[in-house]
């Protein structure tokens, strides 16, 4: 789209904007194109001259040589070039798992083992301890984020830590569990409840990011909104539920463009996204709900300061399971801004839904998706609820709440 300072330009504008940026990065293979890397001087200099070492089958693409230190300072050096040159803030890095496993979509006869006669890639784990310590270690502030798909320990980690030093990991097990629960008919949510829980027994294992991204809106797997069961309405509303949960739950969040105004085709990058649907009143409704969602988040601490402790997280009720209700309560550090959030994922109103709270205060209701802007129904509520000393989840005091079909309520206190 321009030259490299047509981007540093980019770069610039984005940053007086606020805006950071960050790279999709990809040093686990590389196209076997002519005129690119692939046996560079007639050798192979970048990859291993077995193909057992030096190929994915699957993909058809090459894999780097780790254990050549000619070839990790390559790397190395090429992602301070981007920071350097360009002042990007940080990298996602693709398909680790590709390089942490030597088998990883090989089969037998397609691969090699390592010198102890397993499929961990030795090289490759080095390179990524030479990778963050180099660049972490000189610019803490940089972020270096593993697209990792599988339960390899500490991929996230401080630098000299035991780990591989990443400041994120891509939670790909919350992705498919939240994808899976969203499609089914709301009928049958219930038999698939702790689905949307599980991943919070292991969220302190990792620092997490919760990817929806460009992978789940294409290759005809339907985007966000086409995703959803139901009426055109219910898709919206299940959409609103969906994205409240994801924004409450323990994680940094990531959002694939165009799936904030419920784009209805998949991405392609050969077209522009669908902006004219924003015309549409239900279009309309959905940004101008995810907005806030955004907004609720930058203003209040306790939605992301303890991302990665349990004092952070609380839940209320995770068993409601035959009503397909959660709540549970985000906690700041001073216990000043805490956020209560009840999250319905059915199409049946609740008259008066009894919650249980730690203290007889206020609860100041701060996100209604019930409002008419964002498709709801418009009906007024009051603004602040009293709890009383009455046992509802097992705490000693509660309060009622009108909870609407596919409802979302967040309390402040």
């Amino acid at each position: 789209y321009g030259t490299p300072k047509d981007f540093m330009y980019l770069v610039n504008e984005l940053h007086k904007a606020g805006v950071g940026v960050i790279l999709d990065w990809v040093p686990a293979h590389f196209a076997t194109d002519a005129h690119g890397l692939a046996e560079f001087d007639g050798q192979c200099i970048f990859e291993h001259p077995d193909p057992r070492l030096g190929e994915h089958p699957e993909w058809g693409t090459k894999i780097f040589n780790y254990g050549k230190n000619e070839v990790k300072n390559f790397l190395v050096a090429n992602a301070l070039f981007w920071l350097r040159e360009f002042h990007v803030d940080g990298i996602r890095v693709d398909a680790v798992a590709s390089m942490l496993y030597l088998d990883y979509g090989k089969k037998d006869g397609q691969w090699l083992p390592n010198k102890f006669g397993g499929n961990k890639n030795l090289e490759a784990i080095e390179f990524f301890h030479h990778l963050n310590s180099v660049i972490r270690g000189t610019y803490p502030g940089f972020l270096t984020i593993a697209e990792e798909s599988t339960a390899w320990p500490n991929v996230t980690s401080g630098i000299g830590e035991e780990g591989l030093g990443f400041s994120f990991k891509w939670n790909m097990g919350w992705m498919h569990d939240f994808c899976e629960y969203m499609k089914l008919d709301p009928l049958y949510r219930k038999g698939d409840h702790y689905a949307m829980t599980f991943a919070m027994s292991y969220n302190d294992s990792e620092n997490y990011i919760l990817p929806l991204s460009h992978d789940e809106v294409v290759h005809l797997k339907c985007s966000m909104v086409n995703k959803m069961p139901g009426y055109p309405a219910d898709k919206y509303a299940n959409l609103r539920v969906g994205y409240s949960y994801m924004f409450g739950h323990s994680g940094k969040k990531l959002l694939f463009m165009g799936q904030d105004f419920g784009q209805e085709r998949e991405w392609s990058e050969e077209r522009e996204l669908d902006w004219y649907l924003l015309a549409e009143p239900e279009h309309q409704a959905l940004q101008n709900f995810y907005r806030d969602l955004l907004h609720l988040y930058t203003h209040n601490k306790a939605m992301y300061e303890q991302d990665t402790c349990m004092e952070g997280f609380e839940w209320v009720n995770a068993d409601d399971s035959s009503r397909s209700i959660y709540s549970f309560i985000r906690h700041s550090k001073g216990a000043k801004k805490n956020l209560l959030f009840v999250c319905n994922f059915t199409p049946i109103e609740r008259p008066e839904y009894r919650v249980g709270v730690p203290r007889g205060k206020q609860y100041r209701l701060v996100l209604n998706s019930d409002e008419l802007q964002y498709g709801g129904s418009g009906k007024a509520r009051p603004a602040v609820y009293k709890a009383k000393k009455q046992e509802c989840d097992g705490r000693p005091y509660s309060f009622g709440y009108d909870l609407p079909p596919y409802g979302v309520a967040v309390f402040e206190f």
